[in-house]
């Protein structure tokens, strides 16, 4: 990952992909937005680099009433969804669950735009977003998969310390274009 980051990093000028603050990426809110800018719904374009995963970061709601119940789901996801994620480019995909239902998802993917669209097309998935819906607040009638809001990442600690000059196994070989975060 660290040295698909810092290829990402050397050749951030010829992917057209600049970090943070790019208009054409949704993580970011639009410039003078609110802070809760919601970025659910149609998504605007990811950053896509070939072969160089992207982290992404989202939020969902879960009602505070049914979280055992979402929490004994997922330890049960049935293989053929599990299959199907891997499948259409969903990487290294987890999911945390605070206990006022604030559900954090973090995954990686080539081009997520590509990965979402490719999973809204399987049987499998339109069978667990239905069975997954009831469990939401905020979603507006929507699959929890098209309801949920990407963060911007604002810190990485590789990114920092190559920025910083320090010498560390996990930075990246070339400092990013962002200032780190203090």
């Amino acid at each position: 990952m660290v040295v698909e980051r810092a290829a990402w990093l050397r050749n951030e000028a010829t992917t057209g992909v600049s970090r943070p603050g790019d208009p054409n990426d949704h993580r970011n809110p639009s410039p003078g937005g609110p802070a809760d800018h919601p970025m659910a719904g149609p998504p605007g374009p990811t950053p896509v680099r070939t072969g160089i995963p992207v982290r992404h970061c989202f939020t969902l709601q879960v009602d505070p009433d049914r979280l055992e119940e979402y929490a004994a789901r997922h330890r049960a996801v049935w293989p053929e969804m599990c299959r199907a994620l891997e499948e259409t480019g969903w990487r290294d995909y987890s999911l945390f669950l605070r206990a006022d239902g604030l559900l954090v998802g973090v995954v990686e993917a080539d081009d997520l735009d590509a990965s979402r669209a490719a999973m809204a097309r399987t049987e499998v998935n339109a069978r667990w977003q239905a069975e997954m819906a009831p469990f939401f607040t905020g979603i507006d009638g929507r699959p929890p998969d098209e309801g949920f809001r990407l963060l911007e990442e604002v810190f990485h600690l590789p990114d920092a310390l190559a920025a910083a000059g320090v010498d560390s196994p996990d930075a990246p070989t070339s400092a990013p274009t962002r200032e780190p975060a203090p």
